[in-house]
């Protein structure tokens, strides 16, 4: 048994934008989330190229401790909530599995994401049997909604109901700004469908983790998205070239900050 969602995020930019934006976000965001022994190990990041499909391949190691819920800990011997996340990103496609090597079999979390020019209506758009797609959930995030934002997440310089680009003029995005984007064909306009499937086969514990696990990847969908579009004036102009080179200064300083200070960023909810 499995929990299947899908998460739909419309943004003011253009896939091709996207592509540099997320990127760099994920490069920042990465930064913050590390720290006191806790946080992410780059141990791969290169080209493939595998059965007509290209791109390029992360893997990376989640050290996580103080991140996950108390019920988890209370199960989770000493070494094990260690993740293992492996990356294809073929874009406009990216496909994101994580494991876990005390789990095995019992867990993995699939991300599956298509990035397409519209605002977010396509249906089915990761062309799933009909039986299947009937049972998953829709959810729609808006970046600009302050109510969808954990209160100890809110920050208001990654507010994008605040937040006004000065290199591209766009913002604040107001409580119409969907309907205001759609009806304006000057500014671009994209949506994220993220697929998201998640196994947890533990007797007594798999609704909940499954469901603890499905409220944090909104929660990181949405605090990443508000930070990505609040950061814009900082990617915009960026090349391809110029991330590659930012993702290997990044690879180095995670290195350094992960094996001192204290630990940062993002905690569990227990609830």
């Amino acid at each position: 048994m499995v929990l299947i969602k899908e998460f739909r995020v419309v943004l003011p930019c253009s896939v091709e934008e996207y592509q540099v934006g997320q990127l760099y976000s994920v490069a920042e965001a990465s930064k913050n989330e590390t720290g006191g022994g806790e946080g992410i190990e780059v141990l791969k990041n290169e080209p493939y190229e595998k059965d007509g499909e290209k791109g390029q391949y992360t893997h990376k190691i989640y050290h996580l401790k103080s991140k996950v819920p108390g019920f988890v800990k209370m199960f989770a011997p000493e070494g094990s909530l260690v993740f293992h996340e492996k990356a294809w990103n073929a874009y406009p496609f990216c496909r994101t599995i994580v494991t876990n090597e005390y789990m095995k079999d019992d867990f993995f979390l699939k991300i599956e994401t298509w990035h397409k020019p519209d605002m977010g209506t396509l249906e089915n758009v990761h062309c799933l049997d009909p039986n299947i797609w009937k049972s998953v959930e829709v959810v729609h995030i808006d970046i600009a909604d302050r109510s969808q934002v954990e209160p100890a997440d809110y920050k208001a310089a990654e507010d994008p109901a605040i937040f006004k680009s000065v290199k591209t003029n766009r913002g604040p995005l107001g409580p119409n700004w969907k309907k205001e984007l759609a009806s304006n064909e000057d500014c671009p306009r994209m949506c994220a469908y993220k697929l998201v499937t998640v196994k947890f086969r533990w007797w007594g514990l798999q609704n909940k983790v499954e469901n603890f696990i499905q409220k944090q990847e909104k929660r990181i969908f949405t605090n990443f998205h508000r930070q990505l579009f609040c950061w814009i004036d900082q990617w915009v102009d960026l090349t391809m070239e110029d991330i590659r080179r930012m993702e290997e200064e990044t690879q180095k300083e995670l290195d350094a900050i992960r094996k001192k200070g204290t630990v940062r960023g993002t905690s569990a909810a227990d609830d």
